[in-house]
């Protein structure tokens, strides 16, 4: 990587379309921005970490209290390299946390101790991603600063047809060069 590399904290949750984050990896270190994982505890029920440690050539950060292996504070070191925060796939659960300040994860305090963007990809059920908590939760970000990539109308996890489908790839992409040069 280049000297003056942008750094991207890929911040992934326990959605199924978890799997699209390993093409976001790819596309981003094309790009040649540098990418360290954090995954939270209900991510790791769906892939393996070391699935994104390879696609990334980091370290995949899991938990507040793993694997301490220098006096940095983990989260706090983090979110200083940050030029931007990713979060993709996005659940209702940590749009939910973040909205009311719950920092319980490693993630959360991630954002929660980060001065970069923080742009937010959500992906759930079209009944989830309409329920008026969460959307309510998605309008307090904004207005705090947070960025969203809006989810697609597609096919579901259940199998119906409806919005709630994490956003294409490119655009996840254009939206994240736009937010960080």
């Amino acid at each position: 990587m280049k000297k003056n590399t942008k750094h991207i904290i890929l911040g992934v949750t326990g959605s199924i379309a978890i799997y699209k984050a390993c093409e976001i990896i790819r596309r981003l270190r094309a790009k040649n921005f540098s990418v360290a994982v954090v995954m939270t505890a209900e991510a790791e029920e769906f892939i393996r970490p070391i699935v994104f440690q390879f696609l990334s050539q980091n370290k995949v950060y899991k938990g507040l209290f793993e694997d301490i292996d220098s006096w940095d504070i983990e989260h706090v070191s983090l979110a200083e390299k940050a030029n931007l925060v990713l979060i993709a796939p996005a659940t209702a659960n940590i749009i939910g946390k973040l909205s009311h300040g719950i920092y319980d994860d490693l993630l959360t305090c991630v954002v929660c101790a980060t001065k970069a963007p923080v742009l937010i990809c959500p992906a759930m059920n079209d009944n989830m991603y309409n329920n008026l908590v969460v959307q309510e939760n998605i309008h307090r970000l904004t207005s705090l600063g947070f960025k969203f990539v809006e989810p697609k109308i597609g096919k579901l996890a259940s199998g119906k047809t409806g919005i709630g489908c994490l956003a294409e790839v490119e655009k996840i992409i254009a939206e994240v060069e736009k937010v960080i040069r």
